[in-house]
């Protein structure tokens, strides 16, 4: 053969094996593209998202660096300006967002300003206070009227006023008869009063708001007539509702000429407690109770009827009271067959339902202490020492001096 054929000495083709390499290079190097291929859409895909983090990071740091609004409330509208009150107290006359609906610009209207123009920037949705919202009881008191002893005629009477016109409305309106607003409870401290509003709280279904009366007593101007007005209409939205107003001598005092400031403000508030008791009807399923220890400071205005339809006095328990409130206090105590519950009622004359309730834990803090199984009668006595110790103290709370 001649010496371009092809052909070796052997009779292989050299070139052969030169194809199938480079094929299985082909293919490797194939695989290997498909590989960078699937790893750069991969990286892609991950780009992108590293930008949509980025770019959602750099919003927010925007907002971070943003003033913050002011929230206020507008009290009037004056052609394309409007009257608002700041979250201080301050009231200005400010430009008002050309964007923003006018049908929503109305007095009592929250919303937010600008820190630095003072300009409407947008209402906001209607909103409680956080007091106010906070008021709200969800659950229902675990106190009952079975837990309070020696108040028949009370119970009696604070059922007829606030769970009868809740619960049988119609009865009310057969008889011509406008049912009650609200019941004003004094005494001493420790009688129970706020038991008593807990247990009507348990009885009935309605919402239950409670506050304590200083709470109320704000320090810039207007703030307290604010809540009261939040804490009615919440009341209202959330029918059957009780609102509950604990120590409501803290707002509910009597004006006076020559006052300060804050005495002032306080005067409003009550005048703002006033107009609400005034301005709803009792057959809206909205019951007062408010309770005090002091009812010889409240303001006249506040006690008269229409408002409090019912003063409800409860004084200290007497004897067989006292011993009512014993049996519902130890019915779960370890006693002793030596204990007469009776004597010891009769031993604690001038005691309040808590100095009771008080005498009896020492009891058993005692028992417990000495790593006895029961409650014996020398733990009673020494117990009873101790109480009336603290009850002569003249740095403890005395019954004559703040109830009289």
């Amino acid at each position: 053969m001649g010496a371009d054929s092809g052909v070796d000495e052997r009779g292989t083709n050299p070139v052969q094996p030169n194809i199938i390499e480079l094929r299985k290079i082909i293919n490797d190097l194939t695989s290997n593209s498909q590989e960078l291929l699937t790893e750069k859409l991969f990286l892609e895909n991950e780009v992108n998202q590293l930008k949509k983090r980025a770019s959602r990071l750099d919003d927010e740091i925007r907002i971070l660096k943003e003033p913050p609004f002011i929230v206020g409330f507008i009290q009037d509208i004056v052609e394309s300006e409007a009257i608002v009150r700041s979250s201080n107290g301050t009231i200005f006359q400010v430009s008002i967002n050309p964007r923003i609906d006018h049908e929503l610009l109305r007095p009592g209207a929250r919303v937010s300003l600008n820190q630095d123009t003072l300009a409407i920037i947008e209402v906001l949705n209607d909103g409680w206070d956080p007091l106010v919202s906070t008021s709200e009881i969800v659950e229902k008191p675990k106190t009952t009227f079975e837990d309070i002893g020696g108040m028949e005629a009370e119970i009696l009477s604070i059922r007829q006023a606030i769970e009868l016109p809740l619960t049988k409305p119609e009865a009310f309106e057969k008889m011509g008869l406008t049912p009650p607003k609200g019941v004003l409870l004094t005494g001493p401290p420790g009688t129970g009063k706020t038991m008593l509003a807990k247990a009507i709280a348990n009885s009935t279904s309605a919402t239950f708001l409670g506050l304590v009366g200083s709470e109320l007593a704000q320090k810039y101007i207007g703030e307290g007539g604010r809540l009261v007005r939040e804490l009615f209409d919440l009341a209202k939205e959330k029918a059957p509702a009780i609102i509950f107003i604990d120590e409501i001598d803290s707002i509910g005092s009597k004006r006076l000429d020559s006052s300060t400031s804050g005495d002032r403000e306080v005067q409003r508030t009550l005048m703002q407690l006033l107009s609400e008791m005034d301005g709803f009807e009792s057959t809206q399923n909205v019951k007062i109770i408010a309770a005090t220890n002091r009812p010889e400071l409240l303001d006249k205005a506040l006690l008269r009827p229409g408002r409090f339809d019912r003063i409800i006095e409860i004084g200290l328990p007497d004897s067989s009271a006292r011993n009512k409130i014993l049996k519902i206090l130890t019915k779960n105590m370890p006693l002793s067959k030596s204990i007469n519950l009776t004597q010891i009622a009769n031993k604690t004359e001038g005691f309040s339902g808590a100095e009771l309730k008080a005498l009896v834990m020492e009891a058993g803090m005692k028992a417990i202490s000495d790593g006895e199984e029961s409650v014996s009668e020398s733990d009673f006595s020494l117990a009873l020492s101790t109480i009336e110790d603290n009850r002569n103290d003249p740095l403890r709370n005395n019954h004559e001096g703040l109830y009289g």
